[in-house]
């Protein structure tokens, strides 16, 4: 005996309609104008308590009184809030809500203290926040920090190494083009171009008399990449992926990688390329820019221009020589240097920057454009093979 397929009662209207009374209530606060005069009870009403405790004084500047009518100025009260909301929400809303409560109600400095790093949900923009706080560190404070800031590193190695090296390896073995290639490593549209006046009309064909192929990089063959990070208050989670990224090409044979970071004075961070962590805390958020005077450095270390990629990451608002920089950048192409800017290396997409600049950098061939992590290993290998820069469309 068989039967037709169940069907799911339809809803009952009067919950569906309890439902949307719970969730305005939510979204409105409960203030004597939400209009919901829907009453929360159990896990909704403690739910609604964290979220007064950040968003119940609205969008307005908030003093310290103000602040500890919400979360209360002590680390404790802080750490419970944290518990809460990692309890009710999930991981990407905890994320967003740690934001919010850092900008809203100033509690940046109550992460200097371990037990309030305990409590945090760790993303890129924590570490943006915990380098910018780095030279005001307590000591009792830095160990914690440097385990919160390792183990967001470690995640988003396992999310980026291995597509970044099986990806620039390929643009690699592709860039060393050999006459005498193997079978399967003949480039044959390549090839055909080259062949075309040996096209042979009676029988439709072409008869190849050099081949054009794909070498495979030995050891010996090597790209130079330079990449050369602002580290202006704005580009923090920019410097966060730069840093992974630099310690995943330095890890690469192949390639050799130098990585410098500027405001208006330049560090070069290379020999601590080995540990990203390492690299973050070499770093110092925030101050002025002086673009020309890191690209100046920058192009001093280039020994062998044809197989050098440099890739610039600011907002590319100068404070240093306009004119200067662009000639720089425009010398350093004529010389064979492939050239990248990149407005942002971050999943948020391109900051406020300095329009004028991105265009005159567009006119000597170098579009500016903001790219995310996933991005970032096609457009590496375009700049080695040599090819367009994919620039995504952000229209």
């Amino acid at each position: 005996m068989t039967t037709g397929p169940t069907t799911a009662p339809d809803p009952d209207p009067a919950d569906a309609a309890e439902e949307r009374l719970r969730r305005w209530r939510l979204v409105l606060g409960g203030d004597a104008a939400d209009g919901t005069g829907h009453a929360l009870s159990g896990q909704d009403s403690a739910m609604d308590g964290a979220l007064t405790a950040l968003y119940g004084k609205g969008d307005r500047p908030q003093s310290g009184r103000d602040r500890a009518a919400g979360l209360g100025a002590s680390a404790p009260s802080v750490a419970r809030w944290l518990g809460d909301i990692r309890t009710y929400f999930p991981s990407s809303v905890v994320q967003v809500m740690q934001r919010d409560a850092i900008d809203r109600l100033g509690l940046a400095a109550l992460l200097l203290e371990p037990e309030m790093l305990a409590a945090v949900e760790a993303d890129v923009h924590l570490v943006g926040t915990l380098l910018s706080l780095n030279k005001v560190m307590p000591e009792t404070t830095k160990e914690t920090a440097r385990a919160v800031v390792r183990r967001v590193v470690e995640d988003l190695e396992k999310r980026l190494a291995t597509r970044t090296r099986a990806t620039l390896t390929g643009a690699l073995d592709r860039s060393a083009r050999v006459a005498r290639p193997r079978h399967h490593d003949i480039d044959w549209n390549r090839t055909i171009a080259a062949n075309l006046k040996h096209y042979l009309p009676e029988y439709g064909t072409v008869v190849p008399e050099r081949l054009v192929g794909y070498g495979r990089a030995a050891r010996s063959v090597k790209k130079e990449v330079v990449l050369c990070i602002d580290q202006s208050g704005s580009m923090a989670a920019s410097v966060v992926y730069a840093s992974v990224f630099g310690a995943v090409l330095a890890s690469m044979r192949s390639i050799s990688t130098r990585l410098v970071v500027f405001d208006t004075a330049v560090v070069d961070l290379t020999d601590q390329l080995d540990d990203p962590v390492d690299v973050l805390f070499g770093t110092q958020l925030g101050g002025g820019t002086d673009i020309n005077r890191a690209l100046a450095y920058c192009q001093s270390q280039i020994t062998r221009p044809a197989e050098t990629v440099v890739v610039l990451i600011s907002d590319l608002y100068e404070g240093g020589i306009r004119e200067e920089m662009l000639k720089r950048v425009a010398a350093m192409k004529a010389s064979g240097v492939q050239f990248v800017a990149l407005l942002a290396l971050s999943d948020e997409g391109a900051p406020a920057y300095d329009r004028e600049h991105a265009a005159a950098l567009a006119a000597l061939g170098a579009p500016a454009f903001a790219c995310t992590p996933d991005l970032f290993p096609e457009v590496m290998a375009a700049a080695i093979e040599k090819r367009p820069i994919p620039v995504p469309d952000t229209e």
